[in-house]
C-alpha cells in the first residue's frame, strides 16, 4: 500500500493517537514515532476540543511536528461504530472535515461509509480537491456478518469513490474470523483498491499479525494507547511479520 511520500510498504502498520489535549497529543504523537510505525491515525474523536475548528487544526499542525516525517491519517470514528461520543452534530463534523482536508497538515482521511450518502460525497469531494486519499470504512462491534455481505461493504467503499475500502468486525466464533479473511481474500482480488480488514477482540488477534497474507494491506497496532480491543504492541506485530514474511521468501 503506498503512502504519501513514502515507498509502498505492504502491510503498513498503523498506530492511533487517542490523547485528548494538544499537549497530551504532540507527546503521544513523538513517543510512537520513536517506535516506528508506517502511519499514525489521530482518532480526533477522542479530541476534547472537536467542536473547536481552529484547536482542530492548531493540534494537527503539533502532530505533523512531532510525527517526525510519518502520514497522518485523520480519523472521527462515530459512537455507532465504537467511537467516543462527541458534542457535535453530523453537518459540523463534515465542515471539520473539510477544514483538515484544506489545511494540509493530514496525509490520508477516514469517513464511514454508513453516514448519510451527501456526507460521504462532501468528504470525497473534499479529500479529492486536497489531493487526499480517502478511507471509507465500515465497523461492526457486535458481530461478524456473512462473508457475502462482507466483500458487499468492501465493494460498497469502492462504489463510493474510496482510495482504500476497511472493514473491522466482531468475531463470536473461529468461522467468523474465517469469513472475514475470506472476504478479504476475494475483496483483495476482485477491487482495483487496497483492502484493510480485521477481526477485533481476542479471538480476531491473529488476523491484525496475519491478515495481509489474505491480502489486508494494514495493520494496527498499539503505541501507547489502543483505539480497539485486540490491537498489540508494534513490536510484536513487527516482529510476527518479519517472522512470517522470512517462511514465504
Amino acid at each position: 500500500m503506498a503512502l504519501p511520500g513514502r515507498a509502498p510498504r505492504f502491510p503498513v502498520v498503523c498506530a492511533p493517537l487517542v490523547a485528548r489535549s494538544t499537549t497530551q497529543l504532540a507527546a503521544e504523537a513523538a513517543a510512537v514515532a520513536a517506535k516506528g510505525p508506517d502511519l499514525l491515525e489521530w482518532r480526533v474523536d477522542f479530541f476534547e476540543h472537536i467542536g473547536d475548528a481552529a484547536r482542530v487544526l492548531e493540534a494537527a499542525e503539533q502532530l505533523r511536528r512531532a510525527a517526525a516525517g510519518i502520514p497522518l491519517l485523520f480519523t472521527r470514528r462515530s459512537s455507532r461504530e465504537g467511537g467516543q461520543p462527541i458534542t457535535i452534530g453530523e453537518e459540523q463534523v463534515v465542515d471539520l472535515y473539510r477544514a483538515v482536508c484544506a489545511s494540509g497538515q493530514v496525509d490520508l482521511v477516514d469517513f464511514e461509509m454508513g453516514n448519510a450518502p451527501a456526507h460521504v460525497a462532501a468528504v470525497r469531494e473534499a479529500s479529492k480537491a486536497a489531493g487526499l486519499p480517502l478511507v471509507l470504512s465500515f465497523h461492526d462491534f457486535q458481530a461478524t456478518p456473512p462473508a457475502d455481505a462482507l466483500v458487499a461493504r468492501f465493494a460498497q467503499a469502492q462504489a463510493l469513490g474510496a482510495d482504500v475500502a476497511k472493514v473491522a468486525v466482531m468475531p463470536k466464533s473461529m468461522e467468523d474470523v474465517l469469513a472475514l479473511l475470506a472476504a478479504t481474500t476475494q475483496a483483495s482480488r476482485s477491487l482495483s483498491i487496497p483492502v484493510v480488514s480485521m477481526s477485533m477482540g481476542p479471538l480476531g488477534a491473529v488476523t491484525r499479525m496475519c491478515g495481509w497474507t489474505f491480502g489486508s494491506a494494514m495493520t494496527f497496532a498499539v503505541g501507547e494507547a489502543s483505539s480497539a480491543p485486540g490491537q498489540m504492541p508494534i513490536k510484536d506485530i513487527r516482529q510476527a511479520i518479519a517472522m512470517l514474511q522470512g517462511s514465504q521468501a
